[in-house]
């Protein structure tokens, strides 16, 4: 049986992607974590397709931040390289366990598992990055190196709406992950840049896990114990199923009463008492509750969101939901075109927005910063039938010109 780390021995830090070389809240922090000036840290490009292009830039980020990073040359993309060889090599695992922290390259999180832990079976090499973590050391990752630190992950669904149709096979939307973090905590990246809410809810309710967290591009989230921190430019959303309802008499999936709150960089959330502690900065600015006394709406052009898996529509939604006059904000996810090979063609999905109890805000208190926090929005999904085509052009009338 697969054994895995104890969730609270080290520090994890999982980047959502497209982490900017000039980051260094990002870069320096998991330097920081792993002993300041001098760490030594293991460069891991087993996920990417040019290995030796994306080490070379992950060790020089690091290095500009005063760690002492090393390329661990396990790609199955690197060429003249004998994989089995390297993994197994007692010199360069006793390497990799002397490191005080280990960096995950983005790629494709399927080459990582079926490198280090083919067939769910952890290699020799994954027992001293795993010995890493348990001497409180530190496992960061990016993109595909983030996805692979829960303990099931997303390994090639890229297709959101069709795992929103039920499209979830082990071993091919999903699969075993790494295993850094605590049951039933689902991590996903490139989050509201790529719209994986629509992957993450099907997920959560499939696999039976009550959170998941959702980090953004050029973000990162340091989580240690049941501590949360979000860092870099961007946030991450954390999505709860905890009080959420499903309806197996419907015919395709579907969700009522999910949490979604978005914590923006310098956000803290304690996963057991599942309380956020908005950024300092923040909270000298009002708090924004729809609920209070004197609430004043902003003059928000009412949207409905045709598209509520694109780019940062979900974020956008969940703002206009926050600070707008209306008590619920409607967007529609579907396929425009769908083959003929397509399974449930005419089913889309209505994501409904709406207040409950516990829906706060805050924003940075500078004028005109686009920096946010939002927590408690209330979420349904609903199967719908779309039209096909959706439009069709306006024809002039009968003798006319």
């Amino acid at each position: 049986m697969q054994t895995f780390p104890q969730a609270g021995s080290g520090t994890v830090v999982v980047i959502g992607g497209a982490l900017k070389a000039d980051s260094d809240a990002v870069w320096q922090r998991v330097v920081d974590e792993a002993g300041g000036a001098g760490a030594p840290i293991a460069v891991f490009p087993t996920a990417a397709y040019e290995p030796e292009r994306i080490a070379a830039q992950i060790v020089a980020a690091l290095s500009r931040c005063g760690a002492v990073a090393e390329v661990i040359p396990i790609a199955p993309h690197l060429t003249g390289v004998d994989l089995q060889a390297r993994l197994h090599d007692p010199a360069l695992i006793a390497r990799v366990a002397a490191s005080r922290a280990v960096f995950f390259s983005g790629g494709a999180q399927e080459y990582v598992v079926d490198t280090l832990q083919p067939g769910g079976q952890p290699t020799a090499m994954l027992e001293a990055i795993r010995s890493v973590f348990a001497a409180g050391g530190v496992i960061a990752g990016t993109s595909a190196g983030a996805a692979a630190m829960s303990r099931v992950m997303f390994r090639d669904a890229m297709d959101n709406i069709a795992v929103l149709k039920g499209l979830w096979r082990p071993g091919r939307e999903y699969d075993r992950g790494l295993g850094f973090l605590r049951d039933g905590l689902l991590i996903d990246q490139h989050f509201l840049r790529r719209g994986r809410i629509g992957r993450m809810l099907p997920a959560l309710h499939f696999l039976g896990c009550r959170l998941g967290l959702g980090v953004d591009e050029n973000a990162a989230v340091v989580i240690q114990g049941a501590q949360l921190e979000v860092i870099g430019g961007s946030g991450a959303m954390l999505v709860d199923l905890g009080e959420a309802t499903h309806d197996a008499a419907l015919p395709a999936f579907n969700l009522r009463g999910a949490r979604l709150s978005y914590l923006d960089a310098g956000d803290r959330h304690d996963l057991d008492s599942g309380v956020t502690t908005p950024a300092p900065h923040k909270l000298q600015g009002a708090c924004i509750d729809p609920a209070a006394p004197g609430f004043k709406p902003a003059d928000l052009p009412g949207r409905y969101f045709m598209d509520i898996l694109g780019d940062g529509c979900m974020l956008a939604a969940m703002t206009q939901l926050l600070e707008g006059p209306e008590p619920e904000v409607l967007g529609l996810a579907y396929r425009a075109h769908p083959t003929a090979r397509e399974p449930l063609p005419d089913v889309g999905f209505e994501f409904r927005l709406h207040r409950g109890p516990g829906l706060v805000g805050w924003r940075l208190a500078t004028p005109g910063s686009q920096g946010c926090t939002v927590l408690g929005a209330r979420l349904d999904v609903t199967p719908v039938r779309v039209a096909s085509p959706l439009y069709t052009p306006l024809l002039a009338a009968a003798g006319q010109p």
